[in-house]
């Protein structure tokens, strides 16, 4: 296992060439900022448990190969009631389906299976349990053009209707998922 100051609790899980400022970084690649050169696929990490106050994934859990698995890694990373905050690139835009690297695409309610009290909580694949704090399209994103905003505001007002009907028609980039483990 790997200990780090007690500055260290932030992890940045898949960090690239942007780690997180005051994170630890993790990663595959030699070359990118991270702190710890690790295969996110090869579990557990190399972290000791409830070890995280924080932890990002930012459009990298649609590149590893289980995400039951790797919700169930950061779930045991993670100190009780700490955040954990994914980016994932949207099912419907083409940025999701053209990168042949991306093994998973996500929709609003993909992290729902990791829940309780919704229609997929009878699905258990895992023990990680997560609140879902929230869900937005396109979370720092600031669109160019009115029609591009007015689409954005709509969409996360009316998540399900947007996901239904509209995203096959206009699709937006990206889905921020804000969680908090349930421990």
């Amino acid at each position: 296992m790997v200990e780090f100051l007690e500055e260290y609790r932030i992890l940045d899980v898949g960090c690239g060439m942007n780690k997180r400022m005051g994170a630890v970084g993790i990663d595959i690649n030699p070359r990118s900022d991270a702190d710890i050169v690790h295969d996110l696929n090869v579990t557990p990490y190399p972290f000791a448990s409830n070890y995280f106050d924080e932890i990002w994934c930012d459009n990298v859990v649609e590149h590893l190969d289980n995400v039951v698995k790797v919700m169930s890694e950061l779930y045991r990373v993670a100190k009780p009631s700490s955040k954990v905050t994914i980016i994932v690139p949207f099912y419907a835009h083409r940025q999701a389906n053209t990168d042949p690297t991306h093994m998973h695409f996500f929709g609003v309610h993909s992290f729902d299976y990791f829940t309780s009290g919704n229609a997929y909580a009878d699905f258990r694949y895992a023990a990680a349990q997560f609140e879902i704090l929230s869900a937005e399209f396109d979370r720092g994103i600031k669109p160019r053009y009115w029609f591009d905003r007015s689409i954005k505001r709509f969409a996360n007002r009316h998540k399900d209707l947007y996901e239904n009907r509209f995203a096959n028609i206009i699709p937006l980039r990206s889905l921020t998922f804000v969680l908090k483990a349930i421990k």
